[in-house]
């Protein structure tokens, strides 16, 4: 493995398994809550292994977030990810790849078949589907942590990355919380990198919402 490439595994294990646990826990939890207060902090992005212009604005909305009086952290955590109310982004690859916009869809029996395929097991509740945003991320760091190089590449252009811009999209634009917009940009500038050093083309799948 060249060194390059063993720069851009851990890179993606270190963002992917920060940014997969604050998509996956409430920031009280106590996997999330290390990292939602490092992200307080105004330089709490100063060794983010992406560099981008818009690293300082973003790291100023999540200071700004961590207090945000009109809803607090956990309010916020709620109202995008549990409800009662339907969800401005729903987090689940199926409700944007299947055509009935269902949870556990044909793209999930997909990404399950393929998970068979490579021998990787699910360390999670049954009831949630394998293609939420935080179970991704934290499989693609996973894989790099693994050095497994080869399925992380397939799993991020075959079963991520055709649906997660929009989400993505739809989760900074329906937010209103500076916490929680700017962990969407921070994840869309991530992203966007680990799309730069794929070796194979992200597929291009039909969106159903």
């Amino acid at each position: 493995m060249s060194l390059n490439e063993s720069s851009r595994l851990e890179n993606i294990a270190l963002a992917g398994r920060i940014l997969g646990t604050l998509f996956s826990h409430e920031p009280d939890h106590e996997s999330a809550a290390p990292f939602v207060s490092l992200l307080a902090q105004r330089d709490g992005l100063s060794e983010w292994p992406v560099d981008h212009p818009d690293l300082p604005a973003i790291a100023d909305r999540f200071a700004a977030g961590y207090a945000f009086e009109p809803e607090p952290l956990p309010v916020a955590w709620q109202r995008l990810f549990i409800g009662p109310h339907a969800l401005p982004a729903p987090p689940w690859g199926s409700v944007y790849l299947d055509k009935e916009q269902v949870l556990f869809g044909e793209s999930t029996t997909q990404l399950r078949r393929w998970m068979q395929e490579k021998g990787i097991a699910c360390q999670h509740a049954a009831r949630e589907p394998e293609d939420s945003m935080g179970l991704m991320l934290k499989l693609a760091a996973w894989l790099a942590e693994q050095g497994q190089a080869q399925a992380l590449d397939e799993l991020l252009a075959w079963h991520f990355m055709p649906w997660a811009g929009r989400f993505l999209e739809l989760f900074v634009q329906h937010a209103q919380h500076p916490f929680y917009q700017a962990l969407g940009e921070l994840t869309q500038i991530t992203m966007a990198d680990w799309r730069s050093g794929l070796l194979i083309p992200v597929g291009q799948k039909v969106l159903f919402r």
